[in-house]
């Protein structure tokens, strides 16, 4: 039998066959391998954090809206302690190298860049007591906080930037950026000088309350944190309402009292009816 040898050679140009793959030779995890590299990638994606920007700040400043400030606090979740807010006005000349997110910056370098922000910017900082947490809840509390510590500022802003989604009711524009304190640079340093003031306030709390470690955990409900609250029962700086906090109450029968932030307003009421003497004590 005479085979056509040219039906074998591929026409000039035609692109050439390849060769199926062996799927004898094919490794055993092969319908594996892209879960693993899509996971791989996944996580590649994820490490890639990009540091917050003046770039809303400086868009303003073009269109001469100036001064602005950026708003956040410290200490929503917590069992204990108050909710410190801060509000930052940036120096543009003078910006502190550094500055992000307080939540990925060490100890040591919030430290460092509070003392520099603070040296270099326009900073307030306001305080929610526990006894005003308990009173509001922890969300009215905050911005209470973050509200007064806007009108705090030496210079009133004409635009403000907080962190989260609820605007400020302030005098001036508000806007309410989510993860604001990776994004713009305002509220990151403002994130910065409110976790600080927070950190040194637990600090000092933990001298007058020994044996919970204040000074470690700063009043979150870390495992320490709960066997404390189990076994010695609440202090005067646990916030009442927080579950863990009630439950400890109960156990230990311990009434709620006034703490050290707490701020009594005293109202003074007028008889407008009686007249007073101004010669009588002379």
């Amino acid at each position: 039998m005479i085979r056509d040898q040219s039906a074998k050679k591929p026409a000039k140009g035609a692109p050439k066959k390849v060769a199926p793959e062996n799927k004898k030779a094919a490794p055993k995890n092969e319908k594996a391998a892209p879960k693993k590299i899509a996971k791989a990638l996944a996580g590649t994606k994820s490490a890639i954090i990009v540091a917050p920007s003046f770039r809303r700040e400086r868009a303003l400043i073009k269109r001469g809206v100036w001064p602005v400030a950026g708003c956040d606090e410290a200490g929503r979740g917590p069992l204990a302690g108050p909710v410190v807010a801060a509000a930052v006005i940036l120096d543009p000349d003078r910006i502190p190298r550094g500055i992000d997110d307080s939540k990925r910056l060490t100890a040591e370098g919030r430290e460092r860049l509070f003392d520099k922000i603070c040296a270099t910017a326009q900073v307030s900082v306001a305080v929610a007591s526990r006894a005003r947490i308990d009173r509001d809840n922890i969300l009215r509390a905050s911005l209470w906080a973050l509200k007064r510590a806007v009108v705090a500022l030496p210079e009133q802003p004409r635009h403000v930037f907080v962190d989260g989604r609820d605007r400020l009711d302030t005098a001036c524009d508000c806007e309410a950026v989510i993860g604001g304190d990776g994004i713009v640079l305002s509220i990151a340093a403002a994130s910065i000088v409110a976790k600080v003031t927070r950190d040194r306030l637990m600090c000092a709390l933990a001298q007058d309350c020994p044996g919970y470690g204040f000074e470690q955990h700063k009043g979150y409900a870390v495992p320490e944190h709960l066997d404390a609250l189990n076994r010695l029962g609440p202090t005067v700086h646990h916030r009442s309402f927080f579950a863990p906090v009630a439950a400890a109450r109960a156990k230990h029968m311990v009434e709620p009292v006034q703490d050290l932030f707490a701020v009594t307003e005293i109202e003074l009421q007028v008889d407008t009816s009686s007249e007073i003497d101004a010669s009588a004590n002379l």
